[in-house]
């Protein structure tokens, strides 16, 4: 049972400000729990299936920020951006001041699943090359995709900066122009790289998924959901996987 905290407390946590500026919040009357109106800034309040609502919005409570985004195309994964938009543009602004992170980064022109979190011991599990964990994408090409393109992207290819070979782990051919590459390496551009090392290029590329984590169906281009307790168990056995 989650200890009872001070709802100034719980407010700032979830990124809705300073902690004079929650307690306004309150005064104001602009804050509900669990759909009764809050009246008392020091009140303690269990945060176990808490749903604030602050000005109007509905809002989950939850200790540490996990989220599944659908990155749309023509965003960059980065909070000081040189020639696009942030992703972090299109998240609500108390994810924002609470300090949420990309898990790893996708290229501007990429499109496809991105966790982000403000967990920073999360962030470095998912991202240390130890761990190698295994990320799907689609790639659409404009050439016919060969079935000596596939084995030679299976037994591995050398990108100009490094003569270590790079490996796709699996290829699924799912159409003549179109191929699911599982890769557990990041290096820069790596995709777009091999593919073109085996004498075809992208024309687009989409992340799938992450570890034993798939995309969910209907989460739409520039949304996001919260990563439910089986959704993080399935990135935690991709961890301990490995």
């Amino acid at each position: 049972m989650a200890k009872p905290i001070s709802l100034e407390k719980i407010l700032f946590s979830q990124g809705f400000g300073t902690r004079r500026y929650c307690s306004d919040l309150v005064y104001a009357d602009l804050v509900k729990v669990n759909g009764q109106l809050a009246e008392d800034p020091e009140e303690r309040i269990s945060t176990e299936g808490l749903i604030l609502n602050v000005d109007g919005e509905d809002w989950e409570y939850h200790e540490k920020a996990y989220i599944a985004f659908n990155k749309p195309p023509n965003y960059e994964c980065s909070h000081k951006t040189t020639h696009h938009p942030s992703v972090y543009s299109l998240l609500p602004a108390p994810l924002i001041e609470r300090g949420v992170q990309c898990v790893g980064r996708l290229d501007f022109d990429t499109t496809g699943l991105l966790l982000i979190s403000d967990d920073g011991q999360f962030i470095h599990r998912m991202t240390t090359p130890k761990k190698n964990i295994g990320k799907v994408y689609e790639i659409t090409t404009p050439e016919p995709i060969t079935q000596a393109q596939i084995d030679h992207l299976l037994n591995g290819v050398v990108l100009d900066d490094d003569p270590r070979p790079c490996y796709a782990t699996a290829c699924k051919l799912i159409s003549e122009h179109v191929l699911a590459m599982t890769i557990v390496e990041g290096r820069y551009h790596q995709v777009k790289r091999m593919m073109a090392a085996v004498g075809n290029h992208v024309a687009k590329l989409h992340r799938t998924q992450i570890g034993a984590y798939q995309m969910p169906f209907n989460l739409a281009q520039g949304q996001w959901r919260w990563l439910t307790p089986d959704d993080l168990k399935q990135l935690s056995q991709s961890i301990e996987a490995k």
